[in-house]
């Protein structure tokens, strides 16, 4: 997992976002129900001060290792949902 994480520059920390995007675009945020790291409270409200739609799944923190199909499944709801607005 180490490997397929980048590392960020200190100079991360001075950069400034004039309208993040969760405030005007759909997102969606997927609730790891095992997760130890983050609890899943402490996501679920992360996910609804953003506005997201979230999809609860079993899996650890590394959801992407121990639950993929889930999160192979909630990348291609939100691209169905952004293609049907493109489309409209």
């Amino acid at each position: 997992m180490a490997d397929s994480q980048q590392s960020w520059g200190v100079h991360a920390l001075g950069g400034t976002i004039s309208v993040p995007a969760w405030k005007t675009r759909p997102s969606w945020y997927l609730v790891s129900a095992d997760d130890r790291t983050i609890p899943p409270p402490g996501r679920r409200a992360m996910a609804q001060r953003a506005g997201a739609t979230i999809r609860e799944v079993a899996g650890s923190h590394a959801i992407y290792i121990s639950n993929p199909k889930a999160v192979a499944a909630v990348i291609e709801e939100a691209a169905a949902h952004t293609r049907l607005k493109q489309a409209q």
